[in-house]
């Protein structure tokens, strides 16, 4: 299969060249193909949610498991009740404050949505991306578009169109290129089929926005740090993601003691002759001997590491690092998302000094 890539920016958008591509994107898409598509969190690989057959091509080129659901993706409000059986008030509230944007709700299903798209569940995941380009293809689309992220499973989501090639051509036939996602980081997913909603997994809407919408809202003990021998209730959070292709450590506590640790693996890396990488930050990227060294930008702002975790991970295996040790980020705010895909891409190995 011959993988077509388009690029899109804000000045070439409204070009006939541009609408007419997006509306080529979505003619696939109807006829039962795969186009990847950028999103404002990270880029997805998009089937028709509604057809069986494209759920099933969707696992086939991720190789993904077919118990991990798909999150549907819609661009009008009103397209939400035909997929499930009832709006609860809970949803109303957070599609209003939160939607277009970077949340999953969890409802459950009606019998419009096939099985092959939820994981056999009763359930289904919905949300309404803020991406122009992702809306737009939606629509092209007739409305309904599964969409996990773009990626082999496993590794890495991709932030920018060249990761989404890199794993996915010759899989899908056509990629939309919209530059790099500006969150960086999946949707915050929660449940309302709960009796209190419950986060399955964290994300840029954090459980103090959602609290100040909902009141009470809890997180599911098996996303937390320590809690991982827990298993998560998400089906999808209970399979290793995002991980490089080096051996990745965590280390937490002071900065000093953190540092001084990292520099003292470093060393014991370097005597076995290892290409090593270190994840940092802004005030101390200049302060280890490493092979590789990326900083994650400001320490105090944790946007900056969600936006570019699953770049510098993706650099790391372009330039061939044998072992990563992190620095450990601040588990509040969005900070809690970041600590949550940096756990699953070590293999929760973390070293507390």
């Amino acid at each position: 299969m011959r993988t077509e890539t388009v690029k899109i920016s804000d000045k070439n958008r409204n070009t006939r060249t541009i609408r007419d591509a997006v509306e080529r994107a979505g003619k696939i898409l109807r006829g039962g193909g795969l186009v990847a598509f950028p999103t404002e969190t990270v880029y997805g690989l998009g089937g028709d949610a509604l057809n069986p057959e494209s759920a099933r091509k969707i696992y086939a080129a991720k190789g993904r498991p077919s118990d991990n659901p798909l999150i549907v993706h819609i661009c009008r409000w009103e397209d939400l009740a035909p997929l499930v059986k009832e709006i609860p008030e809970t949803a109303e509230r957070l599609g209003k404050a939160f939607w277009p944007g970077p949340l999953t709700m969890i409802l459950k299903k009606s019998d419009m949505v096939p099985k092959e798209t939820t994981g056999g569940l009763s359930t289904v995941a919905v949300r309404m991306p803020s991406d122009r380009t992702a809306l737009s293809l939606i629509r092209a689309a007739g409305g309904y578009v599964a969409a996990p992220s773009a990626n082999i499973s496993g590794r890495p989501s991709p932030t920018l169109a060249k990761y989404v090639e890199e794993d996915l051509s010759g899989r899908v036939e056509m990629i939309l290129d919209g530059g790099q996602a500006c969150i960086g980081l999946e949707s915050t997913i929660i449940d309302l089929t709960e009796e209190t909603p419950m986060i399955l997994r964290p994300g840029y809407i954090t459980e103090e926005m959602l609290s100040g919408i909902l009141g009470k809202v809890e997180t599911d003990k098996g996303i937390m740090p320590e809690s991982s021998g827990i298993a998560p209730k998400a089906p999808g959070m209970k399979y290793r993601h995002y991980a490089p292709k080096a051996d990745l450590t965590i280390v937490s506590g002071e900065e000093e003691a953190v540092v001084r640790r990292i520099n003292e693996l470093l060393m014991k890396a370097e005597e076995k002759g290892l290409r090593s990488g270190v994840i940092a930050t802004d005030a101390t990227v200049g302060r280890y001997q490493a092979t590789l060294i990326k900083s994650a930008g400001n320490r105090q702002k944790e946007e900056d590491a969600a936006r570019e975790l699953y770049r510098i991970l993706r650099e790391f295996d372009e330039e061939k690092a044998d072992v990563i040790y992190s620095e450990a980020f601040d588990e509040s705010g969005i900070g809690q998302a970041v600590m949550n895909r940096l756990l699953k891409a070590a293999g929760h190995h973390i070293e507390e000094v």
